[in-house]
C-alpha cells in the first residue's frame, strides 16, 4: 500500500516568519548559549579541588568535561527533531528544568562516578537550550542578518564568559567546589522563569514529519553533504576544538604547573573572555564591510598567530603565565569571529530544517571535543605546558585552513530551494 503525500510547496508558500527585535533575540541568545559557558567556565576553577576531594585520577577528572560534551552533542540530535515537531518553547522549558535538577544532583555527588553521571545529564539537558537558541536565529532572520544578530548575542555570551571564571574562582576559594554547582542550579532555574515569562514561540510552522526516522535520516544525509554546511560547521568545529583544549587543560596548567590560585586562574580566564567579547564587536563591524567570508578570512590571522606563538614558546621551553595568556588572547579574538559566523552560516541554507542543520553542526563540534578530552586525560603532563600549547596550535592550523579554503569557496549562503522547504523533509534543531 502506498502513502500519498502532498506535493512540496514553493518557497513562497512558507509560513510567515515570526517577528522579534534584534535586541530581544540577542538577550535570549546570550542567556541560552551562556548556559554552555556557565557549565564549563564556572566549573573550571573547581577541577583541581574536586579531583583531590573525590580521590580521582587525572583521566577521571577530564571525563567530567569530555562526558558532558559528548552528551551535549548527542542531546542535540535528540532535541532537534522534537523542537521542529513540537516547537521551540516547550523544548526550552523542559530542558532548562532538567538542567537545574542535574546541576543540583552534581552538587550532591559523593564520588567521581556519580559526578560524571550528573555531568552527562547536564549535557543532555543543556543541549535543549543551545539547540533552540541557534535554530531560533534561522526561524527569525535570513542568514546574513542572522550572523549579525548571532554576533550581538555572542557579545552577551562574552559578558557571561567574563563573569563565570571570576565567580567560579571566588566560589571555590570561599565555599569549595560544590558551590559552583549550586550556583549553576540557581541560574538554570532563573533561565526557566525568563523563558516562561518573556520568550514567545519562534517556529513559524511545526513539521509534523520531523520525528519520522526514515525522513530524518534522509534530511541529515542531505545536510551533511551540502558544501556550505560543511564549510561553516567545519570552521566551528575546528575553532572550538582548540578552545576546548584550553578549557579542559588550562586549570591544571595554570594552577598545578604555573602555581596560580583559583582566584588568579579566574582572572586569567576572564582576560580570554574579554578578548572574545572584543572579537564579537569587531565581527559585526567586519561583517558590514567585508561580508561573512571576508570577516572569517581576517579572523583566521589572529587564530593562527595565537596558536602558533603559544606552541613555539612551549617548544622553546618558556613556561610562564604570559607565554600561555597572551597567545590565548589572540586565539579567543579569532574564535569569537569564527563561532559567530560559523554557527549562523551552518543553518543558513536550511530555513525549514534549521534544527537538523544546527543539531548536526553541534554534534560534530561535541564529538571532536569529546575525543580531545579523552586525549588530554592521557597526554596532559603535570609538569609541562607542552600538550596544551601544541594542541591549541594544531587547532589554530586546522581553523585557518578551513577559513581560507572551504569557507572562501562555499561559504556564501545560497537562496532556499523548494527541496529545502518541503513539508515532508524532517528537521531537527541545534542551537
Amino acid at each position: 500500500m502506498s502513502v500519498k503525500s502532498d506535493p512540496p510547496p514553493s518557497p513562497t508558500s512558507e509560513a510567515p516568519r515570526p517577528r522579534a527585535s534584534h535586541q530581544v533575540v540577542a538577550i535570549a541568545l546570550a542567556l541560552l548559549l551562556g548556559m554552555q559557558a556557565l557549565t564549563t567556565d564556572l566549573y573550571l576553577p573547581a577541577l583541581p579541588a574536586l579531583t583531590r576531594d573525590l580521590g580521582a585520577s587525572m583521566a577521571a577528572a577530564q571525563l567530567t568535561m569530555s562526558a558532558l560534551i559528548l552528551a551535549f552533542g548527542l542531546g542535540q540530535l535528540a532535541w532537534g527533531p522534537v523542537a521542529d515537531r513540537w516547537g521551540r518553547r516547550p523544548v526550552l522549558l523542559l530542558g532548562l528544568a532538567a538542567y537545574a535538577g542535574a546541576s543540583a544532583a552534581a552538587a550532591l555527588a559523593g564520588s567521581i562516578e556519580m559526578l560524571v553521571l550528573t555531568r552527562v545529564l547536564q549535557g543532555l539537558s543543556m543541549a535543549a537550550s543551545v539547540v533552540v537558541a541557534r535554530a531560533m536565529v534561522r526561524d527569525l532572520f535570513e542568514p546574513s542578518e542572522g550572523m549579525r544578530v548571532m554576533s550581538l548575542g555572542m557579545s552577551g555570551l562574552g559578558l557571561i564568559a567574563i563573569t563565570s571564571p571570576l565567580l567560579g574562582g571566588w566560589l571555590v576559594s570561599t565555599w569549595g567546589w560544590r558551590a559552583a554547582f549550586w550556583c549553576v542550579t540557581g541560574i538554570g532555574a532563573a533561565a526557566w522563569v525568563f523563558v516562561w515569562r518573556a520568550l514567545p514561540e519562534s517556529l513559524p510552522r511545526a513539521n509534523p514529519d520531523a520525528l519520522r526516522p526514515a525522513l530524518m535520516l534522509a534530511t541529515w544525509r542531505r545536510i551533511v553533504i551540502h558544501p556550505t554546511f560543511l564549510a561553516w560547521a567545519g570552521l566551528s568545529t575546528c575553532t572550538y576544538g582548540g578552545l576546548f583544549i584550553f578549557l579542559a587543560g588550562s586549570s591544571f596548567v595554570y594552577m598545578n604547573v604555573l602555581g596560580l590560585s583559583a582566584g588568579q586562574y579566574g582572572l586569567a580566564l576572564c582576560s580570554s573572555s574579554i578578548a572574545y567579547l572584543i572579537g564579537t564587536v569587531w565581527c559585526r563591524r567586519w561583517l558590514l564591510r567585508h561580508g561573512s567570508t571576508g570577516t572569517v578570512r581576517r579572523g583566521a590571522f589572529f587564530t593562527l598567530a595565537g596558536g602558533l606563538s603559544m606552541a613555539a614558546l612551549a617548544l622553546a621551553g618558556v613556561q610562564t603565565v604570559w607565554a600561555i595568556l597572551i597567545p590565548q588572547l589572540a586565539y579567543a579574538f579569532g574564535h569569537a569571529i569564527h563561532q559567530s559566523c560559523g554557527q549562523a552560516g551552518a543553518v543558513g541554507p536550511f530555513p525549514r530544517e534549521a534544527g537538523a542543520a544546527s543539531a548536526l553542526s553541534g554534534f560534530m563540534l561535541s564529538l571532536t571535543a569529546f575525543l580531545i578530552g579523552r586525549w588530554l586525560g592521557v597526554a596532559l603532563d603535570a609538569g609541562s605546558t607542552l600538550p596544551l600549547a601544541l594542541g591549541i596550535g594544531a587547532g589554530a592550523i586546522a581553523t585557518a585552513t578551513v577559513a581560507w579554503t572551504l569557507v572562501q569557496r562555499h561559504g556564501q549562503p545560497a537562496a532556499p530551494t523548494a527541496t529545502a522547504v518541503a513539508p515532508h523533509a524532517p528537521g531537527a534543531a541545534r542551537g
